[in-house]
Parts: C-alpha cells; structure tokens; sequence
C-alpha cells in the first residue's frame, strides 16, 4: 500500500509534469483535503498507508487539476481575510489584491460607514469580510448573475451574517433604489480587456467566469458605468473604491473629474503597482 507521503511525491510529479504552479503545496493541500487533514497534521501521518476509497478521491482531484482546474474550485473554499468562502465556478476566485484592498479600507477609514455597497459582489467576500470588521455597517452586495448570488447566499449564511448583509440582483447600480445613499460603494469589478483575458493562466481563462474577467472590449466599460452612477449614490463626503488594471488610471483620473469627484488617487497593491483608485464626492 502506498503511504501518504508517496502519494504526495507522485502527485506532485504528476501536477508538475502538467504545468501547475508550485506542485507539491497543490499535491498536500489536495491529499490533505481528501483525508481530512490540515497540512500540519498530514505532516504527523507521511507513513500512514492509505486505502484504496482515499486513493481513489486523490485521483480524481488530480484528474481535475491536471487539467488545470483551480485548486479553490477542487476544495470547495478558499480563505479570505480569515473567512473560509465556499468557492466554486459561480463566481470569481477571491484574490490577495483584493484581501488588500479590503485591508487598506479597514486600516485608513477611521469610523465605520453606515451603509456600504458592494457592487459585483461574487462570492461575497469583500461584502462579508467589511461586514465582519465593521460590526454596526449595513452592506448592500449586488450582482448580475444569479449564480454569482447563489454562492454569495451560501457564504452569508456560513458566516452568520444575514442579518446585515443583503443581496440584491442588479446590473450594477439599476436595482438600487434611486433614493439610497451610501457612505462606500467598493468594487472589484471586471476589467481586463478581451485580449488580456484571453492572455490570461489555463486556469483563469477556462474555469472561471468570463463576466467577472472583463467586461468585452478594452476593459472600461464597467468601470465606467460604476463611476457614472456613484455620485447619485454617495452622501455628501463618500467614498468609491475600485480595484483596477495597472495601465487604466489615465482614463479614470479622466472619468472621476468628469463625474464631479472633488479628489482621487491611486493606491499601490502588494507588488507596488497603482492598482486601486479612490475617489470622494
């Protein structure tokens, strides 16, 4: 019988052998998920002989990210912010940036907003993890999709904050009352051009939704229409904050003056790239 450190060597061999990023983090994180282990654990248990059932459910995680599947969509869930978010091929897979714009609002706004909305709201996280820090905020998350809105659903309840998250589907702002007003409309919203998209990783470009990657064309559109609509939705003093492609914030800077913004700027993600833009009514 093969042990599970065995299993681990092979499947790592096999993941690299496909192209898969850091092979061997992939064969552990998927081996352990099998057997129910933290990686911790699975360290304990490397001479631990496995049975055929356990090889079987190996194999056929190895089948999907040999295909180059994401590992968040073969687990199930992805942690963000501290928050374990199902995760699945509804919705876009939650990324570091963005756990950092989410980071960089927590850290630099001083009272908690009232009211917060999440446009394109995916999984939820950004809504959740706000939500969860800002424990008198109320957090409107919307979405075009509906499967997008299935997922979030899911994740609210996991997290047991129904009561002051709620979802809403919406093609951007045309479901939200015209009369509400919000202190912090935050988004991540599709904007990679169609090329860029096609340019993208296997697993990015196959697997997860396209309407959450780009928005078709040069990748502004949705940008856009969030920045046309924001004023009419800001109180006096709001915030919009928008994750962003590196090479878009001439345009934008154009947009915000536009839209009547009073000051902008952009913020830097994890590598130092200008990757966020925050504007105030």
């Amino acid at each position: 019988m093969r042990t599970v450190l065995e299993i681990i060597k092979m499947s790592a061999d096999f993941l690299g052998g496909k192209g898969v990023e850091q092979p061997r983090l992939n064969a552990e994180l998927m081996v352990g998920h099998a057997l129910g282990l933290k990686r911790m654990q699975l360290y304990l248990q490397f001479e631990r002989p496995l049975a055929e059932s356990e090889l079987e459910t190996i194999r056929g995680y190895l089948r999907r990210r040999g295909q180059r599947e994401p590992l968040q969509y073969i687990l199930g869930e992805t942690d963000f912010l501290g928050l374990a978010l199902k995760t699945d091929r509804r919705a876009l897979i939650p990324r570091p940036e963005t756990e950092y714009l989410v980071s960089l609002l927590t850290e630099k706004i001083g009272a908690s907003p009232r009211r917060v909305l999440d446009l394109g709201t995916g999984t939820g996280a950004i809504a959740l993890a706000l939500a969860t820090h800002w424990p008198e905020a109320q957090v409107l998350a919307t979405d075009v999709s509906t499967d997008a809105l299935a997922l979030a659903q899911e994740n609210v309840e996991q997290v047991g904050l129904g009561g002051r998250v709620q979802l809403l589907q919406s093609d951007w702002y045309q479901q939200v009352p015209a009369d509400t007003c919000f202190d912090l409309i935050v988004s991540n919203p599709p904007y990679l051009s169609d090329r860029e998209t096609d340019e993208t990783l296997v697993e990015v470009k196959n697997f997860e939704p396209r309407i959450a990657l780009t928005p078709g064309g040069h990748g502004l559109e949705s940008i856009q229409r969030i920045i046309a609509g924001a004023p009419a939705h800001l109180n006096e003093g709001g915030l919009l904050a928008m994750e962003t492609g590196i090479a878009q914030h001439e345009a934008i800077a154009g947009l915000l003056v536009t839209a009547g913004f009073s000051r902008h700027e952009f913020l830097p993600d994890l590598t130092g790239r200008p990757r966020f833009a925050w504007a105030w009514i």
